[in-house]
């Protein structure tokens, strides 16, 4: 492999000759190594995404998640997922959506009885009051998981991440029980 002579007039023929002396895998002088640029750009890159990666649960730092399960009927049938979610901060907070990667969506619902006849619907949002806590449990709040995936086996435990009005997200592990809730 012939390499070509690189001239910078900054830099001189003087320096470009010691480039091309020096041979091909040879640190050039007066500049880094080829690779160097690379790492450099990947940290900075690299840097504000995890300022967001962290500062996200910060933002949710008086929410918390209790009791965290979710409930299989039989594969490729939805889940149900039950919680406690407690707000220990001055001002209420807005839970507007769910995701999981093993689900294909994640929807918020409420199941209600009047007369005697039991309905179901999804809502936009769960309002979290301040200092207060909002229980998902059987006959009321629950997530719906459509389209659970295989790994939706009594025993094992998923990841669930809640996003607020705000923008925050929370995230928990959620204990798949059966049918029975067992």
């Amino acid at each position: 492999m012939t390499r070509k002579p690189s001239f910078s007039p900054a830099a001189g023929p003087a320096a470009s000759a010691r480039c091309e002396q020096a041979g091909p895998s040879a640190p050039r002088a007066g500049r880094p190594r080829r690779g160097t640029f690379t790492v450099v750009l990947a940290c900075a890159l690299a840097l504000p995404a995890m300022a967001m990666a962290t500062a996200a649960p910060a933002r949710a730092d008086d929410l918390s998640i209790t009791n965290a399960w979710i409930r299989v009927l039989m594969p490729q049938r939805p889940a149900a997922g039950y919680f406690t979610l407690s707000n220990s901060g001055a001002s209420a907070r807005e839970l507007v959506g769910a995701a999981s990667p093993d689900c294909q969506s994640v929807m918020l619902h409420q199941s209600r009885s009047t007369n005697n006849v039991e309905t179901m619907a999804m809502v936009d949002a769960v309002k979290v009051p301040a200092h207060g806590a909002v229980t998902f449990a059987p006959g009321g709040y629950h997530l719906m998981c459509m389209q659970p995936s295989a790994a939706m086996v009594p025993g094992h435990t998923i990841p669930m991440t809640l996003r607020f009005k705000d923008g925050a997200t929370l995230s928990a592990g959620f204990t798949v029980h059966n049918a029975m809730g067992k």
